[in-house]
């Protein structure tokens, strides 16, 4: 059977085959049309709030604004620590495109090493989002300037004009007020605070800046600006502005300080002043010191290694963590003690030399013959003060050195104190499973043996004996009792007596009366033993670290006491050599200013300039000829 052929193709079965497809494919590209549409839909009415907030973040860049740090300052409101505008650059990792070129852009431009280089790299991998890095801060006009001409081409940049923190004085307030620093990882952690991590923001690190950190720190703003797809800033939309923090109020001087801190010149040791009437710290020194405005900018490895390298120590605080033998700083003190005790301070005792103890011979430093209580006070006779301690025994006379102050630890805001030992005989059974003895006693009476105190004890007891009060230091307007010592006033009378002798009478410290018209200096010098005279040096010469210490004790004016202070000197070499000069000055200084002025003057010009022209210098010299520690422990 023949096979039946296929119809032919006609136009109109052409047509028919067309309509049939184009129907199919029209339906599908309805129905993906309508799938669109109502997408479209859902994300214009139902998604619209996180799409509007996800353009938005695409457009906005919001970030905190560190807020300004509280002042501090001075009884008198001059600035101990202020702030200044400070320049910086950050870098915003969302906005960074071409990574490579605009790093390398910003090491030309501003001169970047190696170091900050690394430290950049690898704050940009721990940061995200709209987290600022840290690139230059402090910048001066010019290299700021040279960053906003290039904006253009430094996509994820954001200048910042912001405020560091500023201390006038510099090293002469280091150890009063303490410093700034950025927040570690560890204070991070433990206070969640995204200031924290914002590049510029500083919290109290040392001192009254860290104890004072709650009042201080303020209250951050907020910046909200629009930039481009490349991270260029288009213009400010909102600016929420911070609030400073509170100002602090010190009983300082700021003068004073800066002046005690001064008339050191490149001696080590401290110096405390206190007003007699109130306890009021005038002055706070201890050199030498740090610049806080070093570690408020980040202290550099060879600087802090610098400063860690040098044995006068000026990363310690000598005025409360320091620890000397008082030496005959504690004559006075024993005289109260004796006077309570019912010693006639008219009685006389003859120095030969020494004193004999059994078989042993303490020395004096002079054969001063018969003398009375005032008399060995004035002249610093050992053998006098011998006699009363064997005749008394130590334990009738440490209970009047801690009324006075030794041994104790004080209410002061921002100090950290060592507060040392006033010895008896129930502290050494306890210490050493010991007796006390005789020699024990012999010793302590010179502030030499097992005795150590701080500057800031020794200027306590002198104010305590020069008012006659419990008086207790103070840095802030604090309420204290102040309430009357509970000692005689004959007693009282026969050390201030004493005191005044020394400086006024035929005394140790004699060449450092006030050169002043009606103002008198009663005072009391100190030699405290580094080594004992066995070793076959009396520590007025040789190596630094091996001379005797100096110390002077004071009080102005004689009659009326409104001031006391202590001086210590470290390897001084004796009191009234290293320590009374410098007091003699201080206290020229609180009556007149331009006498005491002109001394400071010719001093600086033969130690070589300021304090701050000394420690530029030192410090070039020392990079100069000195390898850097590659890890210094820097302080966080």
């Amino acid at each position: 059977m023949a096979r039946g052929k296929s119809p032919p193709i006609t136009e109109a079965w052409r047509g028919f085959t067309f309509t049939r497809r184009a129907l199919i494919v029209g339906g599908a590209q309805a129905a993906v049309g309508v799938a669109l549409a109502a997408r479209m839909a859902y994300i214009s009415v139902v998604d619209n709030d996180r799409y509007v907030l996800e353009s938005e973040s695409n457009r906005v860049n919001l970030t905190l604004v560190p807020p300004r740090r509280g002042w501090i300052v001075d009884r008198n409101g001059k600035a101990l620590a202020n702030n200044r505008v400070s320049l910086r650059i950050d870098i915003i990792p969302d906005r960074l495109h071409n990574r490579e070129i605009v790093l390398g852009q910003l090491r030309t431009l501003l001169q970047l090493d190696g170091d900050t280089m690394e430290r950049i790299n690898r704050d940009l991998k721990a940061a995200s989002g709209f987290q600022p890095v840290a690139v230059a801060e402090d910048m001066s006009e010019a290299e700021y300037a040279s960053i906003l001409v290039r904006l253009p081409e430094l996509p994820g940049i954001a200048p910042q004009r912001g405020f560091a923190r500023n201390y006038p004085t510099g090293a002469a307030v280091g150890h009063l007020i303490g410093y700034v620093g950025a927040p570690n990882a560890e204070e991070y952690q433990k206070a969640k605070d995204p200031l924290y991590i914002t590049p510029g923001y500083r919290i109290g690190k040392d001192g009254l800046e860290k104890y004072f950190q709650p009042m201080l720190k303020g209250k951050p703003g907020a910046r909200r600006v629009e930039v481009t797809a490349r991270g260029r800033v288009v213009r400010d939309l909102e600016t929420q502005p911070d609030v400073q923090g509170k100002t602090v109020h010190l009983t300082i001087d700021a003068d004073l300080q800066e002046y005690a801190a001064r008339r050191m010149g490149r001696e080590s040791g401290a110096i405390i002043v206190i007003d007699c009437l109130n306890g009021d710290i005038l002055s706070f020194i201890s050199m030498p010191s740090f610049d806080p405005n070093s570690f408020s900018d980040g202290i550099s490895n060879n600087e802090y290694s610098w400063l860690r390298a040098d044995d006068h120590q000026p990363l310690i605080n000598k005025a409360t963590r320091g620890l000397y033998p008082p030496g005959s700083t504690l004559k006075p003190m024993a005289a109260i003690a004796a006077v309570e005790h019912g010693v006639d301070p008219s009685e006389r005792h003859t120095c030969i030399g020494g004193y004999r103890l059994g078989n042993r011979f303490f020395r004096c430093l002079g054969t001063h013959g018969s003398i009375d209580m005032p008399t060995a006070i004035m002249k610093s006779c050992n053998s006098y003060f011998y006699w009363l301690a064997h005749r008394l025994g130590y334990d009738a006379m440490a209970p009047t050195a801690k009324l006075l102050g030794l041994g104790e630890e004080f209410q002061l805001a921002g100090s950290n104190q060592r507060y040392g030992t006033i010895p008896d005989s129930a502290w050494k059974q306890s210490r050493y499973d010991q007796k006390w003895t005789a020699s024990d006693s012999l010793n302590a009476v010179i502030g030499q043996g097992y005795v150590s105190v701080n500057p800031l004890q020794l200027a306590v007891m002198s104010a305590r004996i020069a008012s006659g009060r419990r008086l207790y230091p103070r840095l802030i307007n604090r309420a204290f009792q102040n309430e009357p010592l509970p000692f005689s006033p004959e007693a009282l009378a026969v050390a201030r007596q004493g005191m005044d002798l020394v400086v006024n009478g035929a005394g140790t410290a004699v060449r450092s009366r006030l050169p002043l018209d009606g103002i008198t200096m009663g005072g009391k010098t100190g030699t405290a033993q580094v080594r004992g005279l066995a070793s076959g040096s009396r520590g007025q010469s040789g190596a630094w670290k091996y001379r005797d210490h100096g110390l002077f004790v004071c009080f102005a004016p004689v009659e009326n006491p409104r001031y006391a202070a202590s001086v210590v000197i470290e390897h001084g070499m004796g009191g009234s050599r290293a320590a009374a000069p410098i007091a003699k000055d201080i206290f020229t200084f609180l009556y007149d200013r331009e006498k005491a002025m002109e001394a400071l003057e010719t001093f600086e010009a033969g130690w070589g300039g300021t304090i701050k022209e000394r420690m530029e210098r030192d410090y070039a010299a020392w990079k100069a000829g000195a390898s850097s520690d590659p890890n210094p422990e820097l302080p966080e």
